[in-house]
Protein backbone atom coordinates (compact mmCIF):
# COMPACT_ATOMS: atom_id res chain seq x y z
CA UNK A 1 0.00 0.00 0.00
CA UNK A 2 1.53 3.28 -0.86
CA UNK A 3 1.02 6.45 1.19
CA UNK A 4 -0.42 9.63 -1.09
CA UNK A 5 0.92 13.16 -0.85
CA UNK A 6 -2.57 13.84 0.71
CA UNK A 7 -2.17 11.26 3.10
CA UNK A 8 1.12 12.41 4.19
CA UNK A 9 0.28 15.99 4.80
CA UNK A 10 -3.29 14.73 6.84
CA UNK A 11 -0.66 12.53 9.24
CA UNK A 12 1.89 15.89 9.40
CA UNK A 13 -1.55 17.85 10.84
CA UNK A 14 -2.34 15.33 12.97
CA UNK A 15 0.84 14.96 14.49
CA UNK A 16 1.00 18.79 15.16
CA UNK A 17 -2.21 18.56 16.48
CA UNK A 18 -1.75 16.09 18.98
CA UNK A 19 1.76 17.43 20.15
CA UNK A 20 0.08 21.31 20.74
CA UNK A 21 -2.75 19.27 22.70
CA UNK A 22 -0.12 17.16 24.43
CA UNK A 23 2.05 20.20 25.78
CA UNK A 24 -0.96 22.42 26.35
CA UNK A 25 -2.33 19.45 29.02
CA UNK A 26 0.76 19.86 31.11
CA UNK A 27 0.63 21.17 34.77
CA UNK A 28 -0.96 24.76 35.01
CA UNK A 29 2.15 27.39 35.92
CA UNK A 30 0.30 30.04 37.32
CA UNK A 31 1.83 31.02 41.23
CA UNK A 32 0.43 30.04 43.88
CA UNK A 33 -1.52 32.10 46.81
CA UNK A 34 1.38 33.34 48.98
CA UNK A 35 1.71 31.21 52.49
CA UNK A 36 1.50 34.57 54.47
CA UNK A 37 -0.57 36.49 57.08
CA UNK A 38 -2.08 38.16 54.24
CA UNK A 39 -3.26 35.67 52.20
CA UNK A 40 -4.17 33.50 54.72
CA UNK A 41 -7.85 34.61 55.16
CA UNK A 42 -8.56 35.43 51.21
CA UNK A 43 -11.81 33.06 50.58
CA UNK A 44 -13.32 34.86 47.48
CA UNK A 45 -12.87 36.83 45.17
CA UNK A 46 -13.93 40.07 46.47
CA UNK A 47 -11.07 39.90 49.22
CA UNK A 48 -8.38 39.35 46.17
CA UNK A 49 -9.39 42.34 44.42
CA UNK A 50 -9.20 44.37 47.65
CA UNK A 51 -5.18 43.90 46.41
CA UNK A 52 -5.33 43.13 43.28
CA UNK A 53 -8.07 45.21 41.47
CA UNK A 54 -7.45 47.98 38.86
CA UNK A 55 -6.72 50.35 41.94
CA UNK A 56 -5.02 48.09 44.41
CA UNK A 57 -2.18 47.96 45.82
CA UNK A 58 -0.84 44.66 43.49
CA UNK A 59 -2.82 45.57 40.03
CA UNK A 60 -3.31 42.04 37.95
CA UNK A 61 -1.56 42.11 35.05
CA UNK A 62 -2.22 43.33 31.37
CA UNK A 63 -4.27 40.82 29.58
CA UNK A 64 -5.61 38.35 32.87
CA UNK A 65 -8.51 36.46 32.47
CA UNK A 66 -11.74 38.26 34.17
CA UNK A 67 -12.53 34.76 36.19
CA UNK A 68 -14.51 34.37 38.96
CA UNK A 69 -13.07 31.99 40.80
CA UNK A 70 -9.18 33.06 41.67
CA UNK A 71 -8.68 29.66 43.27
CA UNK A 72 -9.43 28.16 40.44
CA UNK A 73 -6.74 28.78 38.95
CA UNK A 74 -4.34 30.15 41.94
CA UNK A 75 -3.93 27.00 44.44
CA UNK A 76 -4.04 27.45 48.14
CA UNK A 77 -1.39 25.78 50.18
CA UNK A 78 -2.49 22.17 51.09
CA UNK A 79 -2.68 23.42 54.98
CA UNK A 80 -5.13 26.10 54.39
CA UNK A 81 -9.08 24.69 55.06
CA UNK A 82 -11.25 27.01 53.95
CA UNK A 83 -8.90 30.76 54.40
CA UNK A 84 -7.94 29.28 57.97
CA UNK A 85 -4.70 27.53 58.66
CA UNK A 86 -4.77 23.86 59.80
CA UNK A 87 -2.92 23.42 63.48
CA UNK A 88 -0.82 20.26 64.14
Amino acid sequence: MKISKRDTVFIVIVAIVITFLTLGAKERTTKAVPDDAIHDKATSREQCMACHGADGVKPQPLGHPKANQCFQCHKQPDHWVGGTVKTK
